[in-house]
């Protein structure tokens, strides 16, 4: 299955559990672009595929303006990875396929 597609997302962080939508489409022969909407407000993303695996950078620009690095793995319907951000270090990514509704 692709990993490209929508997925709602969730990050365990010392502040609770965030959530979001991750957006991706295919960008090149082993690229993606893509939307982040969360918490933060919404954030466009560039990234790199290998195989089923997802990874990129995103600038998050509140609360506390940082780069975070991405990675994350999609099983089926399910991603899991790691987002860390900087000198806070990383924490759990999960998502879940969005199907239509």
């Amino acid at each position: 299955m692709s990993v490209f597609g929508a997925w709602d997302i969730r990050i365990s962080t010392p502040l609770g559990e965030q959530v979001g939508k991750l957006d991706i489409a295919p960008a090149g022969q082993d690229g993606f672009t893509g939307r982040v909407h969360g918490g933060p407000g919404e954030m466009a993303i560039a990234g790199q595929v290998e195989c089923d695996r997802l990874i990129w950078r995103m600038s998050l620009p509140k609360p506390v303006a940082m780069d975070l690095d991405c990675e994350a793995r999609a099983d089926g319907d399910r991603l899991a990875g790691t987002l860390k951000a900087g000198f806070f270090g990383g924490f759990k990514l999960t998502g879940t396929r969005a199907h239509s509704r």
